[in-house]
This record gives structure tokens, sequence and C-alpha cells, in this order.
């Protein structure tokens, strides 16, 4: 039974084959999959798929998790495929690090999402039943998929250890697999993917002298038979495998005297029918003769070489289908050339870019009848080239389908190859908007998934920021040439006066007022610029502007309008990296003078990276700040007092953006949730924070990095820019699903147990209670004739005696933080000051205010760099007098006697006969290693654990 047949035996991922001459020579056995994958029935999901069940309303299943719901967006670089042309037209393409099976006909989108890290090349069956993607990642993990079904059914890891995966080719039975490596040394290895041992078959290394070897096929006449090539080279392999014996031969290459053109993008290919190589080179084709037998003798491999003159455009693209040779060029031509190099037919009404890749559809031409004569098709088309339909992809990230039985050419994805950071959720309509970098603006309409506004920028390009505003009726389209354009959100016209240039550099934040009569933008100059809606005026212009003012020493990290407490009317605020909190007085503010309010350090040494409003558990208004150590702190609205500081969702990098989910009137869930981006993951957290880890979950979204992201009015969709990547995507928010993980995480004080070291039952928390009680013991005092009253808990003046005991050591700020955050915590309810603590809320406090992940030895060594000075070996070197000077000085100040009191504590705890005695002249391993008495190696990453 052929790979393509439909499975008439037993139950299997792929069933097989008992003749000599099939793809899977006489083995009974099932695909190594990932997970055991059944349905309902038990039967495999991948066995009884068909090629109508991936787009079928019977294979719609419930959500697991967050997931792509639609890709904007394609890379050009890599191939696509057409996987069915008959009743639907279905074909692949891939994006970032997803792989996408487009529904033309339904125009709907599979995603293969499985890997983390870009996708580099993948391939298909001949039959185009099963897909094969590979990542550049560390593991260079090569993922095979069942098209039918879009489940994976088998992963290959570290195919090349050290390298990446540079190509990948089927057999023509589509039993092997060759994946060619990307290391100095490049290496071929041949696969049987279908064996539950994922062993090599036969490996060769090649010589960097060949050239680097940018793709692999097989011979499809003969699976023993490979070849790769390069800009220089080209390579055939021989190799031989047996149950007893597997080796592998490589024929030399005699095409080092034949320069190749460096334009040429097209592949080499063996020819259909003769024993030849194909190679386009210009406008001509190379063909290489080569012998039977490549194993005997390498040096007679090879016969005639010809040059084939067959055309004047340049050849991009050269492929095989059926009985003739294809090609595509330069002007976006396609020809066809029968086995003597004589055209046959031609397609030359593309008018289109470059031609990077040609896909045929699996289904062979129909035979011509009678009907078809009385179409409005041209008869020589289906009388004298009967050919399969095919799709082509361009330079500029475009696909075209032809159907050569009709002679219909169709466009059927138009991308933009651009790097994307803007995109903006309109307030109450399913329409986001996209900018690219180079000019084009776009609205989409994610319900019925079609364009519904487009505008080129003719004048001005490098769209960097874009926002709606909260009615609906503004757009406003931020450049990284300054220029802010305020345009209808309907039509996207604008005024021609409402084109604004009094901004410098590169707007990469613009927000609105809740009543769209303010408009603030941010720029790279850590300027902040405000615009007021004046209305119209007879002809005046809407918008007017205000005034701007450099608030900031540092960078500028995020903007965000809110509205006061006891009355209607906005108010804004800015952070940047300078640690700086301003708020801007909107009311007196004139024109060309921006006027503040208050300008407020909100951290010591961490950096805000972004903000929003919290929603209302209590009567007090707080705003949230992400900070670059993992913390969340919730500060008072009006006093701006640090009310609470929590741990944040931990996953690789910082937050970069939170945004608080619209609550769904159709949700079951009681709870409110945030949506957060770190460098390459989107994120998911239940509110309120409390810093249980369980609450918060993420996934990559763009591994080469998250530029921006929106969430739909209504908190269903939530959408990502990759930046760089050149694309978006569309990602289902599943609520209940976050809220069942989050209980499986325990309840009450579980989650807090598992951040503590060993858990409840272990060392570490033992210590902690006995601390606890030692500190009772310290302020009812040691007299042992008084009586001591067990309670549970201590008062807050031991709150910072129990924290250092446990290995934190908090500044006099963040004592002062964790004294408010204990004293305020029912203030609003009961109108008292809470006085104690039990011991429940301080291993919380505990877990919320410890660094998320020790003190690392860059962070030691950074500060030896600023504040010491160099010796002649290029160690930094501290004065023990400086040192002393600056506890004394800076940071939080400590007395002379209390630093003298260190160091001597410090002689003791380290126990040394003679004591230890403090050199003059302060490393940072010297006061690492013997003034702290910490394990800690500068050289390494290591973390300080913060444990007794």
């Amino acid at each position: 039974m052929s790979a393509s047949s439909e499975p008439t035996e037993k139950p299997s991922l792929i069933s097989a084959k008992k003749q000599q001459d099939s793809g899977y020579a006489g083995k009974e056995e099932n695909v190594q999959t990932t997970h055991n994958i059944t349905n309902v029935q038990g039967q495999s999901q991948v066995y009884t798929a068909t090629q109508d069940t991936l787009f079928s309303k019977e294979a719609d299943r419930p959500a697991m998790h967050t997931l792509v719901s639609m890709v904007f967006g394609m890379n050009p670089v890599l191939p696509i495929y057409s996987l069915q042309d008959s009743s639907h037209l279905i074909f692949l393409y891939a994006s970032a690090h997803v792989g996408i099976i487009f529904n033309h006909t339904l125009n709907s989108q599979y995603i293969l999402q499985g890997h983390s890290f870009p996708i580099s090349c993948m391939c298909v069956s001949e039959d185009r039943r099963w897909i094969v993607t590979v990542d550049r990642g560390p593991r260079n993990m090569v993922m095979i998929w069942d098209s039918y079904s879009g489940i994976p059914v088998n992963t290959l890891f570290e195919c090349h250890p050290g390298s990446n995966v540079a190509a990948v080719g089927f057999s023509n039975d589509t039993k092997y697999l060759a994946t060619l490596g990307d290391a100095e040394v490049q290496s071929v290895v041949i696969w049987d993917w279908t064996s539950k041992e994922q062993k090599s078959l036969c490996h060769v290394e090649l010589s960097p002298k060949d050239g680097f070897q940018d793709h692999i096929i097989f011979n499809p006449n003969d699976n023993t038979q490979l070849l790769s090539g390069s800009k220089t080279h080209i390579l055939i392999y021989k190799w031989v495998s047996s149950h007893d014996h597997v080796s592998a031969q490589l024929t030399t290459d005699p095409s080092k005297s034949i320069p190749f053109a460096d334009l040429c993008l097209s592949r080499s290919v063996f020819h259909w029918k003769k024993l030849q190589v194909l190679k386009a080179i210009g406008s001509s084709i190379v063909v290489w003769e080569i012998g039977k037998n490549l194993t005997e003798d390498q040096t007679q491999c090879f016969g005639r070489i010809q040059t084939v003159h067959i055309q004047q455009e340049p050849i991009t693209v050269l492929t095989i289908t059926d009985t003739y040779i294809v090609t595509g060029d330069i002007q976006g031509n396609v020809r066809f050339y029968d086995e003597n190099f004589l055209l046959v037919s031609w397609y030359t009404d593309f008018n289109q870019d470059p031609i990077v890749y040609i896909s045929f559809s699996k289904e062979l031409p129909k035979e011509p009848n009678e009907e078809d004569y009385f179409q409005d098709v041209d008869p020589l088309i289906i009388s004298l080239f009967p050919c399969r339909s095919f799709i082509t992809s361009t330079i500029n990230a475009k696909i075209i389908h032809m159907n050569t039985q009709t002679g219909v050419i169709q466009t059927v994805l138009q991308s933009d190859f651009d790097p994307l950071h803007a995109l903006a959720c309109h307030p109450f309509q399913p329409v986001v908007a996209f900018g690219n970098l180079q000019g084009m603006l776009r609205l989409w309409d994610y319900n019925c998934k079609a364009i519904i506004g487009n505008r080129i920028f003719e004048t001005e390009k490098q769209i960097q920021s874009i926002t709606f505003d909260p009615k609906g009726l503004f757009l406003a389209v931020g450049f990284r040439t300054g220029a802010l354009y305020i345009l209808d959100a309907t039509t996207l016209q604008n005024n021609p006066q409402e084109i604004f240039n009094c901004i410098k550099d590169s707007i990469h934040l613009i927000t609105f007022s809740h009543d769209s009569q303010y408009l603030a933008t941010a720029d790279a100059s850590r300027v902040v610029s405000l615009f007021r809606n004046e209305g119209h005026k007879d002809s005046s212009p809407r918008w007017m502007f205000v005034g701007r003012y450099c608030s900031h020493y540092k960078p500028i990290q995020d903007l965000l309008f809110g509205v006061q407490l006891y009355s209607a009317k906005p108010r804004l605020l800015s952070v940047g990296l300078d640690r700086q909190l301003v708020e801007y007085d909107l009311e007196k503010s004139e024109s060309n003078k921006l006027l503040l309010i208050s300008i407020k350090r909100i951290e010591q040494s961490a950096m805000p990276r972004c903000m929003t409003w919290y929603p209302f558990f209590n009567p007090e208004e707080f705003l949230l700040v992400s900070s670059d150590n993992y913390k969340m702190k919730l500060f008072n609205s009006t006093t701006t007092m640090c009310r609470s500081t929590l741990l944040g969702p931990t996953y690789g990098s910082p937050i970069r953006k939170i945004v608080v989910l619209p609550k769904p009137t159709a949700s079951k869930t009681k709870s409110h949730h945030l949506a957060f981006i770190t460098d390459d993951k989107l994120g998911l957290q239940i509110l309120p924070m409390d810093g249980n880890p369980y609450k918060s979950s993420a996934l990559i979204c763009h591994p080469t990095g998250a530029s921006n992201f929106s969430c739909s009015y209504d908190g269903k969709f939530i959408f990502t820019a990759g930046g760089s990547d050149s694309s978006a995507l569309s990602w289902k928010v599943n609520l209940d699903v976050l809220d069942a993980a989050a209980s499986l995480g325990g309840a009450d004080m579980d989650p807090f147990y598992s951040l503590i070291e060993g858990g409840r039952d272990g060392r570490f928390y033992k210590e902690m209670e006995d601390f606890f009680f030692y500190c009772q013991i310290r302020h009812q005092g040691t007299d042992m004739m008084k009586r001591i009253e067990v309670s549970t808990k201590i008062p807050l003046s031991e709150v910072p005696f129990l924290m250092r005991a446990l290995g934190h050591f908090p500044t006099e700020q963040e004592i002062e933080d964790m004294f408010n955050e204990i004293k305020f915590s029912r203030y609003a309810e009961t109108a008292k000051y809470v006085t104690d603590i039990d011991l429940e809320d301080f291993i919380k406090l505990y877990i919320n205010h410890r660094p998320a992940f020790g003190i690392s030895s860059e962070e030691l060594l950074q500060a030896f760099n600023v504040l010491g000075k160099k010796n002649l070996l290029g160690t930094p070197i501290i004065q023990k007098s400086e040192m002393i000077k600056f506890l004394q000085a800076r940071g939080t100040q400590k007395l002379h006697l209390s630093v003298q009191l260190c160091f001597h504590l410090c002689n003791f705890c380290m126990k040394e006969d003679p004591p230890l005695v403090i050199p003059e002249r302060i490393s940072a391993e010297l006061f690492t290693r013997q003034i702290l008495g910490l394990p800690l190696a500068i050289k390494k990453k290591v973390k300080i654990s913060f444990q007794k």
C-alpha cells in the first residue's frame, strides 16, 4: 500500500507497506509520536484522518490553552507548497516560528504551533501527506506533521549537534529524511523517520572547499542517490543501507571551473528520466551526465557537461513536474520545457516580482471532455498542455495561484515583508490596525477576516506607533521621522492641517485621554508632547498642539492617561528608565508650554518598564508598575506611596508592556485578568495579584522579539507584533483554562510553600518558624524570670530582623515599603493600622520582596566597575576608606559605628584565627568571598540563594 493510499489495515499512524518496492519496505511499525493521540473511539486521529479532516467542523476541538488563531505575514525566504487543489485550494507557508496551512477556499488557517524558534527550512512529501518543519534553535528541532489532521507525529532533536539544519528533504517514497547541517564543516545525515529508534542510517562530512551547501534533494528515481548544491559546487551522494552494514560515499564535483552566478536563486534538480543533473545559471541550464554507479570510480561519475541557453531573463527557480522542466525568472514568468529543452508553454501574465518558489498540485490534470470546450476557457490550454495547477511565491511575499485547466490567475496571499511594530485594536469594533516600516497602514476585520481599509503614506514612511481614541473616531499614527498624523478612524484620511511635525524624533508611544480631548506622545528624545481637541471651528483643524517637555533624562518607558479620583478630569503620567514618575498639568498648560505637577522617584535600583491602572478591588485607586527585577508594585494614585510589592511573572525576561483585559460579559470566570508581553512571550495573569506563580501563564509569541501587542474590545483576542519577523499573530484567549490551571497549583498557602526550598516540610521552613518565635522572645525581652507570652504574630518592628535572618537584606527604603504595605493593608476597610503580622502573611511578604533570582555576580562586579578604579591588571579596586565613605554617604546611609560593627561581625562570623584584617585595597572577589563570606565566583554566572 502506498503512502498516499487510504488505510485498510489495522490502525497505525502510518500503515506498513509489505511489498518490496513499497516506501516502508516490509516494516510494520508506527511512527514515534510525542503524545498518545486518539479520538473518542480510541483510534488514532492520524490514522482516521482524510484530506478533508483538517478544515471540517468535526475537527474543531476545545482549546487547551491560549492558541494562535490567525497569522498575518509570511517569510518569503522559505518555500511554499501546494497541498490540495481539487475541491479546496490549500497551501503551506511559514511565518516566524509557525507553519500555516491556509485554506483559501474557506479563508481559514490551521497553525502548526510547536517550535520555540524561527523556522529555518521545511519540506513536504511527494504525496503532500507529511510536512517537515525545522527551527534554528540550539537543539535544531525537526518536526514531522500530518497534513490531514495537523498533528505532529514525530520529533527529531539535535540532528546536527552544535549546529543548525540548513536544509531538509524527503525521499520520493517518503520513507527517508535527509538533513543538511550548517556548521563550518557541514554534514549530511539520513534518517528513517518512521522508526521508533531515532538513530541516523548514514552520516557523512563535507569539505568546506565545496562551498556552503544550502539545499538537498533525493533522486526521484533512486532513493540511494542525493544531491546538494552551493553557489560554486554540486555534490552527488550514493548511500547503501542494509541490516548489517550502513555506509555513505560522496562523489567529487567537477564543477569547480564553472563559476555560478550569485543572482541565481534556483535549486539543482535530477532529471526525471535521464541520468542527468540540471542547474540553472543565469538564463541557461547546465546539464551534467552522471554515471549509473557512483561507488566504483568517483572520477568517472560525471560524463559530458553542456550548457543550454533557453531564455533571455535570468532564471531564479528551476524545478521538475511530470515530464516538464519548469523555470521561473526574475520578471515573474513561468516557462515549461520538454526533456529536450524545447519550449512547450509559458505564462507571462503574472507581471510580478522575481519568483522564489514554484509548487505544483498533487492532483493530476483531468482529461478534457466535451463540457470543457463550451466553457469560457482557452481550448488550446486543455488540449495541448495538460499540466498540473501550481502556485508561485515572489520575493515580496506574494503567493499567486495558476489554474492551468481554466487559465485563471489569482493572487491568494499578499503580505508585506517589512518590520511591523505598530498595531492597535478598535475600542468597540472587531477591527485591528497594522502599520509597518514601509508606510503601509491597514484595517483588518478579524471576524470577517478581510481588509476593510488601506492607506500607503507617500511622504512619510516607517510607521512606529498607532492607537485609536476611546470613542473610535480618530486613529493617531506616529512615524520614526517624528511626524504625527491624526486620521479619521473609518476613512483613514486626515485634515492637511492635522499633520504635526513639531516632534524631532521617533514617536514610540501614543495615548488618548478617556474623553478623547487630549492626545499625548513620547518620543526617542525623552520628550512628552501634548495635543488638545478643540473641536471644529469653521474650517479650522480639530486638533491643536499644546506643548512639549523633556521630563526624563533617560528613555521614556510608558505614557498613560488616567482620571482624577474625585472628578472626571483626565490626568497624564509618564515613567522612564530614570526611575521617575512624572505627572503633567493639563489644565494650566498653555500654548507651547507644557507644565508639570510632580516628579517622584519610585525605585532605588530597579528600572520601571511599564504601568497601567489597577482594577478597583477596594476603595483605593492604584497604579500598577512593573520593573526589570520581576516585581510589580502598587502605588497609591494620589500619594504615590508604594502600597504593595509583588512577585511578577518570571518567564525569562522582564515584562515590557501590560494591559488589563476587558471583562467579557459571557465569561464564566469572576476574576479580572492582565495581559503582558516579555521579550519573546505573551502571557496572562489572574488578578488580584498576590505573588502566586500559578496565577500566570505565558508562551512564546515571537522568538526574535515581540515589539507590541493590543487586546480586542471584548477581551477575546490578543494581537502581537513581531517587529523584525514582519508578522503579527492573533491569539484566542481561553480564560477558563487559565483559572483551572491556577486552581491546580493549590489553594491558600500551598503555592507559596512551593516557592520555599524543600516546601513546608523542608529545613528552611522549620528555620523560618524558629526565627519567627525567636523574634517574639527578642521583642518581649530575654529576662528568664519574665513569663513569655506565645503568640501567632510578631510586631511590625521585628520584620526587618526576621528578613535579615533569612538572608534577605532590604534597604531602608524597602523596609519602609514593607511597613506601609503591612500597616495600610486593611486601612481602607477598617480605618485602622495593622501593627503585627502572622507567619503566613510574613511568608508572602518574604517571597514577594526578596529578589526573584538572588543577587548575581554581575551586579556586584558592576558596582565595583562604577565605584572603583582598575589596577594594572584591569581589576576594579575600591580603597577601604572609600568604601566606608560610600556606605555612609550613598544609598541607605549608615553611621560610622554601624559600618565598623558590620566589618567586625564579618570577622567574627568568618571565625578567622587570627581574625581577618580587611586590607586597604578591596577587590570584588575579596569583598564577596572574605568580607561577605559568600561562595560566589565572580567570573561565573552564579546566583546567590537567599537561605540561612
